[in-house]
């Protein structure tokens, strides 16, 4: 069959994207799906930082790609030897395929799934193949998923089965923004009651983060960024106190509600100064969680004495450290109960065509969660 897709084909184009169109909107051809596989139709995809860090090229990938990693839909045909998913079963999409196999499988840390990383570095599927092209040649898939398409062929360890009364617009958010903010608070940095907390850049991961606090217990928890009208949407979400970033004595404001700095502080900018305040946030004994991307050329000096002196610690968070097919369930659950209202992240809906504009206000800052509904 064919799709009509967004494929990334060069990066670092200039800004604004919505004049030189980095994704342009094209049709593929699209292979059934094979032993394992399940063909989803794409209901709906979100558009996160991750995508733009391959797009501005701080996160390279190969190209041409079909982009998006954050989307939930419904299957429509399921390939052979396929037996926890049937045709209509309504889908997450998790942006690391766990294998289930590997030592890291094994030991629960889905996230750091070894064939996982691997096809996703190489732009494959979990078995190392291609289901796109174009005009016989490959085109690569995006963390597995290729989400910003009207049609997916998906592995099943790439798929979380979820409540068909679910909207797919808000489906989506779990996949990679609630998993990954929420998941760095209660399972990375393993937040516990009455503890504070600072959360450094407030987009859609970051904000999920802040749910994810007051859900988790928090005592305190202090929201920080650059931009105060997402400083007033951390408030309006719950946050106890706003700092900007960008304020000479934002540091002190930090130390000084928090007498000597939180329990945990976790960065989601991906830039080198958020991290750096995130750290130097952080008082005795706590712990700064980063779950941003920035260039790999980016490097972050950090006292050893601090470490060890004062008992701190420096923690990486990929995917929040979860079991997509255990966690996801679990906090939509939350979301159905009213304690993780993730809906409230969601400020803007668009059309795959309108996509470009979309990322152009991203990298402006000037969106939380943005979602392509097809």
């Amino acid at each position: 069959m064919q799709t009509r897709a967004a494929v990334l084909r060069e990066m670092a184009p200039p800004r604004p994207y919505s004049d030189s169109q980095p994704l342009r909107i094209e049709t593929f051809d699209l292979a059934a799906p094979q032993a394992g596989e399940v063909l989803v139709k794409v209901h709906a995809a979100g558009l996160c930082h991750s995508d733009l860090s391959t797009i501005d090229g701080n996160r390279p990938r190969p190209v041409p790609m079909v982009l998006g990693h954050e989307a939930a839909g419904e299957i429509v045909e399921v390939g052979p030897n396929v037996r926890d998913f049937a045709v209509g079963d309504h889908v997450v999409c998790s942006f690391v395929p766990s294998c289930g196999h590997c030592d890291y499988c094994a030991d629960g840390r889905a996230a750091l799934c070894a064939p996982g990383a691997a096809a996703n570095n190489a732009g494959t599927l979990l078995d190392g193949g291609f289901r796109l092209s174009d005009k016989g040649e490959d085109v690569y898939h995006h963390l597995g998923i290729s989400g910003f398409a009207e049609h997916a062929v998906i592995r099943t360890e790439s798929l979380v089965k979820i409540d068909p009364t679910l909207d797919y617009e808000i489906a989506a958010v779990f996949g990679c923004a609630v998993l990954t903010g929420v998941g760095a608070m209660v399972h990375t940095a393993g937040l516990r009651l009455g503890q504070t907390v600072l959360v450094v850049g407030l987009g859609g991961v970051g904000l999920s983060a802040v749910l994810g606090a007051i859900a988790g217990g928090a005592a305190q928890v202090i929201a920080a960024d650059i931009d105060d009208e997402k400083l007033e949407r951390a408030r309006e979400l719950g946050a106890t106190a706003t700092v900007n970033t960008k304020d000479d004595k934002a540091l002190e404001k930090v130390k000084d509600l928090t007498g000597g700095g939180v329990d945990v502080a976790a960065e989601f900018a991906g830039v080198q100064p958020a991290l750096e305040f995130a750290f130097a946030a952080t008082g005795k004994g706590g712990k700064t969680v980063t779950a941003g991307l920035p260039h790999p050329d980016v490097r972050l000096p950090v006292s050893p004495t601090q470490l060890v002196a004062q008992e701190r610690t420096l923690m990486g968070s990929y995917l929040g450290g979860h079991v997509p097919k255990l966690d996801i369930p679990e906090y939509i659950a939350l979301y159905q109960a009213g304690r993780l209202p993730v809906d409230k992240l969601l400020t803007h809906r668009l059309s795959l065509d309108d996509i470009n504009v979309g990322f152009e206000r991203l990298a402006a800052g000037q969106a939380i969660r943005q979602v392509v509904l097809f």
